[in-house]
């Protein structure tokens, strides 16, 4: 009795030891996410800051386009314009007013002649260059997981040797030139793909089907461009990843255990290689609204890149922070993204996570 009786708190101690691990695991990660949301905020505050003063110190004002080009316009009309756009007062106010419209998720007016609100002209080219990168990445994956993985096994041998060289030919070749070699050989020589645009003349008429096939066979190319430009370094990131899983000691041990070798490498090697990729695609996430201006001067195709080369040529300031910010925005999120699909991954981050509060 005596026994059990004093075996009871001891019980309890143990429960609640093997209890607290698990809440610290849990709160951990919560206080770090807001710490690194707070950091966020900060940076991204700074960003704004350098960006929207470099921007307004550098040649040229939205009333050149306006006035200079127009000789009817004098000196009254600069002013005018000046006075509508707020060029007029201190750059701190400009700044502060322009701020102010941001914390109510306001972008303002684009000072060009359409004066149309910037979040519409961004939401307008947005699904297009999101499909495209999209695409682009899934594509570069799907190919280059595989071949980082061969490349890794047939470590020196003549086929990686072989693929190392084509990769990094695809890699050194500009994308404008890819792109018009593409065209010629596509679009002129063969005649299987459409050179420009993303829809067709009666695209209005097509079934749903059509529609679909239409815009596919117009993105096809343009996709093509953005997969080899980024399908190297993705592949030989993945090898390098892989020839380090492959030295662990579990691997050794998985095979010196008899298994085969295809479960050795996709079931205990590659689950373990991906993780550094998690922090790569999360890097990955303001490339997806980034855009290309030469890929889509090339192709005529009206996506956020040539919306920003516009905005940047014409000094709309609204518009060109509109853009400089939802990159920022995307790029702090993707890293944070990264952290904590990385520290929900590996079992490592969490054991450390639970050392750190005990």
């Amino acid at each position: 009795m005596d026994r059990s009786a004093g075996s009871k708190p001891c019980t309890t101690r143990a429960s609640a030891q093997a209890v607290a691990p698990d809440r610290s695991t849990r709160s951990f990660p919560l206080r770090r996410l807001v710490r690194k949301c707070v950091w966020m905020l900060l940076v991204l505050w700074g960003i704004t800051i350098i960006s929207f003063v470099v921007i307004h110190l550098a040649p040229g004002s939205p009333t050149d386009m306006e006035t200079t080009l127009n000789p009817l316009a004098g000196e009254a009309a600069r002013r005018r314009l000046e006075e509508l756009y707020g060029l007029n007062r201190p750059l701190y106010v400009q700044y502060l007013d322009w701020l102010w419209r941001l914390v109510h998720l306001d972008f303002g007016i684009s000072m060009s002649a359409d004066a149309r609100p910037v979040m519409d002209k961004i939401l307008e080219r947005l699904p297009l260059t999101v499909g495209m990168n999209v695409a682009s990445l899934v594509l570069t994956l799907l190919i280059a997981i595989p071949v980082g993985v061969f490349s890794a096994v047939r470590r020196n041998s003549l086929a990686d040797r072989v693929l190392t060289v084509l990769l990094y030919i695809g890699f050194a070749m500009p994308s404008f030139w890819l792109a018009l070699i593409l065209m010629m050989l596509f679009g002129i020589e063969l005649g299987w793909l459409p050179m420009s645009g993303i829809t067709s003349l009666g695209f209005e008429s097509l079934s749903l089907w059509g529609k679909v096939c239409d815009v596919t066979s117009h993105l096809a190319m343009p996709v093509a461009v953005y997969t080899l430009g980024s399908l190297a370094g993705m592949s030989r990131y993945m090898r390098a990843c892989m020839l380090e899983v492959l030295e662990q000691d579990y691997m050794l041990t998985a095979r010196a255990k008899g298994l085969p070798m295809s479960t050795v490498l996709w079931r205990h090697g590659l689950r373990n290689a991906l993780l550094p990729l998690i922090t790569l695609l999360g890097l990955s996430v303001p490339g997806l609204i980034g855009g290309s201006v030469i890929i889509e001067s090339i192709f005529a195709l009206p996506g956020l890149g040539q919306l920003f080369y516009a905005a940047v040529m014409a000094r709309d300031y609204t518009l060109i922070m509109g853009n400089l910010v939802l990159g920022a925005v995307l790029t702090l999120l993707g890293n944070v993204l990264a952290d904590v699909c990385y520290g929900l991954a590996d079992p490592r981050i969490r054991a450390g996570a639970r050392q750190t509060q005990g």
